[in-house]
């Protein structure tokens, strides 16, 4: 038996016998000859079958049988006329190396077609059917090979970081997803039955990735999903999501965890555009461009008068930067500096988590960033407050109870050292990378408000 080529690596192989295995993407079933084109995880080959009627005479002959009465003689070509879309099957036979072929230069010659599950003729969805639809059938959307490019981008950025993370001596930690109380915000807590009582799903890995640094760990990371009861139905939120997280002891400031931040996506993108720069170029008409550091930095309430002066006013001054805001600056950034991030900093304490430190000269503000990427928020990160007293403090100033608080306050009672963070959703770099509208097209099954299948 022949072994099985990837599609991708027939190229480099010699003119002979040959087997790949996939699914059938097109049939052109000629009268003369068969073309299959059939697709796998690599790519797509051209298959071709000359039909026995070829060898026996021509149409006008009334002694040549009818292609149904050549089933005896050619009973391959009957295969493939009944072939329908999405069949898996395995083909062997010779390959050719021809440059006419414009599918990838080479074709394969069958002699034998193996078919391992047959599709339904019909199929639910087709290259214009709306995103919920096609969220409906989403293992036959995978299919196409854009959204194929997609998974694979993923992978390289993902193995990227991890990179990063492991030559700067990070530890790779697994934080627990059922939690005894809120890491954030009650407001968005999925609750869960927990034996005799009560769990939450866990909104971010803050408290636990924090625990570390107390631990010694020094450097930390993680990547993991994370639940947000948020009934949003943005084309960039989600109820279930993968944030990317990263914890460091032994900072100065949250400048220190913006320099690391940078240089990750620096890493992150640098490898992408490596390996599949050509690949998006030509499925998304998109370059990805590896942005140059330091990142800007603006801080929010100079961000917010920039984006006045441009004629958008955010509607509440105590509030967080608002999407239009977030275009706009970004807008601004694009046009002054030629970049597509930009760390907004310096925000108000009533706006940012009990545990963001505060500014030494004024309370009133947090030594903490949001990073826009193409006009979206794509992350938070902060310097941490590692003082219990001071903990405390601005827990109550927050309303909460110390009380509720006390298995992570216990983190801080026995040393810690200065520390911070950030946490990053991975669908939306991805989204926003390949100049994408929606998140649910960079999420491999999306979870929202409305959606807990398939």
């Amino acid at each position: 038996m022949t072994e099985r080529t990837l599609i991708k690596n027939l190229a480099a192989a010699t003119d002979g016998p040959v087997s790949v295995s996939g699914w059938v993407d097109t049939v052109r079933d000629q009268k003369k000859v068969q073309f299959v084109v059939l697709r796998d995880e690599s790519g797509a080959v051209q298959l071709v079958h000359p039909r026995a009627l070829e060898l026996g005479g021509s149409q006008s002959d009334p002694a040549t049988p009818a292609p149904s009465e050549l089933a005896s003689e050619d009973p391959l070509a009957d295969v493939i006329s009944s072939l329908s879309v999405g069949t898996f099957l395995t083909a062997t036979g010779e390959l050719k190396h021809d440059e006419r072929v414009k599918l990838g230069g080479v074709e394969i010659k069958l002699d034998d077609i193996a078919i391992a599950a047959a599709a339904n003729p019909e199929t639910p969805i087709a290259d214009d059917t709306g995103v919920d639809k096609r969220m409906d059938w989403r293992f036959l959307d995978l299919r196409q090979p854009k959204n194929n490019l997609i998974f694979r981008v993923q992978t390289t950025l993902e193995h990227a970081w991890r990179t990063y993370w492991v030559e700067h001596d990070f530890i790779e930690i697994h934080t627990p997803k059922l939690m005894a109380s809120a890491s954030e915000s009650k407001a968005e807590l999925f609750e869960v039955e927990y034996f005799e009582g009560k769990a939450y799903l866990a909104q971010s890995p803050q408290f636990f990735k924090q625990m570390a640094q107390p631990a010694g760990f020094g450097k930390v990371f993680e990547i993991a999903p994370a639940f947000r009861a948020d009934p949003s139905f943005t084309s960039r939120h989600a109820t279930e999501f993968t944030s990317v997280d990263a914890e460091i002891s032994w900072i100065d400031s949250h400048e220190d965890v913006m320099r690391l931040h940078e240089e990750l996506i620096v890493a992150g993108f640098t490898a992408v555009k490596e390996k599949h720069g050509e690949e998006i170029l030509a499925a998304f008409g998109v370059e990805v461009t590896v942005p140059t550091t330091p990142f800007p930095r603006i801080p929010l309430a100079e961000a917010k008068r920039i984006v006045a002066e441009r004629g958008y006013t955010v509607p509440r001054n105590d509030a967080d930067m608002d999407p239009e805001g977030e275009r706009q600056i970004a807008a601004y950034v694009k046009e002054t500096f030629g970049h597509e991030f930009v760390f907004l900093t310096d925000y108000a304490s009533s706006i940012r988590p009990f545990y963001h430190m505060r500014h030494a000269d004024d309370p009133g503000l947090t030594n903490s960033y949001d990073l826009v990427f193409n006009g979206v928020e794509i992350s938070t990160g902060a310097q941490r407050e590692h003082r219990v007293d001071v903990l405390i403090e601005q827990a109550k100033d927050k309303g909460l109870e110390p009380e509720e608080l006390e298995f992570y306050l216990d983190f801080f009672r026995f040393g810690a050292p200065p520390h911070g963070g950030f946490g990053m959703g991975l669908s939306r770099v991805l989204m926003l990378m390949l100049h994408l509208p929606n998140l649910r097209e960079t999420t491999y099954l999306f979870r929202g408000p409305t959606r807990l299948t398939p």
